[in-house]
């Protein structure tokens, strides 16, 4: 077994990682729901930025919490500032899942049923999201240089939820949006009912 041997003599030595980036993510707002029929992130407004200013942003879902059962969280794109969601969108859709009631009921699928083909409703993130006190959905979606007017909007999602049917589900979801002018507004909200509780926190991620 070979040994390495580092040109500092001990730790506080070391200088090199002093090249290492730091706050490469940065906060820009977290919207918290209380009965909420949706939240928007519109760029310039409630001091949101989402335009050239990152090429990458992130949103994390924090116990995302229906206020019916089984219902789907649900996002969508605008490039008028919010005044249409409506973005075209082709997306995929797959997912794992294992019942805590029956060891067994354990598998991973592709659902057609909640991918778009040049669809401009919204993207279903998760599914069947369960109400009871201690049901929830947490994870996150990146979008990819939102602002471009050259390129489509690439986005990916990943979320775990404890779904209605005693199941813990995790829901990978990619696609485009396919239009070449800038987004700048994305909505969240359920295919029914409000979004009772939870938060959404958004971050720009800066060039390495």
């Amino acid at each position: 077994m070979a040994l390495v041997k580092y040109n500092n003599n001990s730790i506080s030595a070391v200088t090199a990682a002093a090249s290492v980036p730091s706050g490469a993510l940065t906060h820009i707002k977290t919207l918290t729901a209380s009965s909420s029929a949706t939240l928007s992130f519109v760029d310039g407004t409630s001091d949101v930025v989402l335009d050239s200013t990152y090429p990458i942003y992130k949103f994390e879902f924090i116990n995302i919490h229906p206020a019916s059962d089984g219902e789907d969280f649900q996002f969508n794109m605008s490039i008028d500032s919010g005044s249409n969601y409506n973005v075209a969108k082709t997306t995929s859709w797959f997912y794992s899942y294992h019942s805590y009631a029956i060891d067994g009921l354990v598998a991973v699928e592709y659902n057609a049923s909640f991918d778009l083909a040049q669809g401009t409703g919204d993207q279903i993130l998760t599914n069947n999201i369960g109400n009871d006190n201690d049901q929830s959905a947490s994870g996150s979606l990146f979008i990819y240089n939102p602002s471009s007017t050259t390129f489509v909007k690439h986005f990916m999602a990943d979320i775990n939820t404890y779904h209605g049917a005693n199941q813990t589900i995790d829901s990978f979801v990619a696609g485009y949006g396919n239009t070449t002018s800038a987004v700048d507004a994305v909505i969240f909200r359920m295919n029914s009912g409000n979004i009772d509780s939870g938060k959404i926190k958004l971050y720009g991620i800066k060039d390495s």
